[in-house]
């Protein structure tokens, strides 16, 4: 099939190479002229493993391309899907839909034949109604089905949640544009993943619902994890404990400084603001969110503690900025309110980050900057684990404990079993587990 993509983000780069790696022909589509031009080139602006691979291979086999004009991809698209920003709006925290009005109004004026025009982007209910009403108002005879189809994407496994996912949803009431969809997931049937074919408001809340979900489980962890601070309890093996419930399950339930990214902040105060203009008040979301914004910053409190509750002119080095490992997002990362505290505190803060520190210049001002995880402790009298990369799983304390002033460290993570940072000599705090 001929599919066109309208935003070549994070969703719509990794869903269009992962459609033309089915076998469809995809243009994606995007109106800046520098960032289609690096990937005519090659050049991969998000950092997601596989992706470059994927995206290469694809235009080599003449599946992918890239482009800024719109109207001819779409004129010769069966499908086109809108994947643009969606950020939360100033004020009031509800999605903001300016590109996707905008995408609307330019594909009612591309459109050919029959064409499904479908709503990647994560959007409120109620928007495939507002999406179909401006395609209308501006070609009242386009033959079009408007259909939801939100998508489930981890970042930092993206590619493998787009080939094998728990679900596909897809929202539509319309018998040609079912055929199409079904049409486009065909590949998946091998790896038997379930279509759930439903109407589109439902499809639309369905993805707000299960991220407001998630995040209730990690700001749920979370305030049980200071409980067993208190108590003198181990909240991984709480966790472990309730996930073996199978109602319950073990995912999303590991402690730490909060949830961040593009998803679960924007997501759960859009949905809020949903429920304020229906009147169906989501408490128990209004909670989680304030869990969570209280608990980014909270964390420099565990560092000022084992400091000795005094970090005027101390040196802190902080291993991770991005808000998840396999990526170089910094979007909502805890790092960043986290690292502010401490600085206002009077801490002298460096950082290192695998891949997320040419994005983390532009929202972190005076930190240093480090080129590995041993230069970024050096002078440090605390060493703080934000981020669970791979290359902070198995750090020689030895060379560490060298170059520290103070052999402290904090991990936010419980990346390590505390007996064993004990062993070297080091002060360590974790996240609900006993002090060592």
């Amino acid at each position: 099939m001929r599919v066109a993509m309208i935003g070549t983000g994070y969703v719509g780069l990794v869903s269009g190479a992962c459609f033309a790696d089915f076998g469809h022909e995809v243009t994606c589509v995007d109106k800046d002229a520098d960032k289609i031009a690096a990937l005519n080139r090659g050049e991969i602006p998000i950092f997601e493993p596989g992706l470059s691979d994927l995206v290469a291979s694809n235009v080599a086999a003449k599946r992918l391309k890239f482009t800024t004009d719109l109207a001819p991809a779409v004129a010769a698209a069966d499908a086109v899907f809108i994947a643009v920003g969606t950020p939360s709006r100033r004020g009031d925290g509800h999605a903001d839909l300016t590109f996707v009005h905008e995408a609307a109004r330019e594909i009612a004026a591309a459109v050919s034949t029959f064409t499904v025009v479908i709503t990647k982007s994560t959007v409120p209910v109620g928007t495939g109604d507002e999406v179909e009403r401006i395609i209308r108002e501006a070609r009242p005879k386009a033959d079009v089905a408007v259909v939801s189809n939100p998508e489930f994407l981890r970042e930092g496994a993206a590619i493998q949640d787009f080939k094998h996912p728990d679900r596909i949803v897809v929202g539509t009431d319309e018998a040609r544009a079912r055929e199409v969809m079904t049409e486009l997931y065909r590949p998946l049937y091998l790896n038997r993943a379930p279509i759930m074919f439903t109407d589109r408001r439902t499809a639309e809340l369905i993805k707000y619902a299960a991220n407001a979900f998630l995040a209730t489980k990690i700001s749920f962890i979370n305030e049980i994890a200071d409980l067993a601070e208190k108590v003198g309890a181990n909240v991984q093996e709480i966790a472990r404990g309730i996930g073996l419930d199978n109602r319950i399950g073990p995912k999303f339930l590991h402690a730490g400084p909060g949830y961040g990214g593009s998803c679960f902040p924007k997501d759960t105060l859009a949905l809020l603001k949903t429920g304020r203009d229906h009147n169906a008040p989501q408490r128990i979301v209004e909670a989680v969110v304030a869990v969570n914004d209280a608990r980014k910053p909270a964390m420099a409190g565990k560092v000022s503690a084992a400091l000795g509750g005094n970090l005027k002119g101390k040196t802190v080095a902080v291993l991770g900025l991005t808000f998840k490992p396999n990526t170089d997002d910094m979007r909502e990362a805890p790092s960043i309110p986290l690292i502010g505290a401490l600085q206002e505190m009077g801490a002298k803060v460096r950082v290192y980050d695998p891949v997320g520190m040419n994005q983390a210049k532009s929202m972190l001002k005076n930190v240093t900057y480090c080129d590995g995880p041993y230069s970024c402790a050096e002078g440090a009298a605390a060493l703080v684990i934000v981020t669970e990369w791979e290359q902070f799983r198995a750090l020689d304390f030895a060379r560490l404990k060298q170059a520290m002033t103070q052999p402290v460290l904090i991990d936010l993570r419980n990346v390590y079993r505390a007996e064993d940072v004990a062993r070297h000599g080091f002060v360590y705090e974790s996240v609900g587990r006993p002090a060592k």
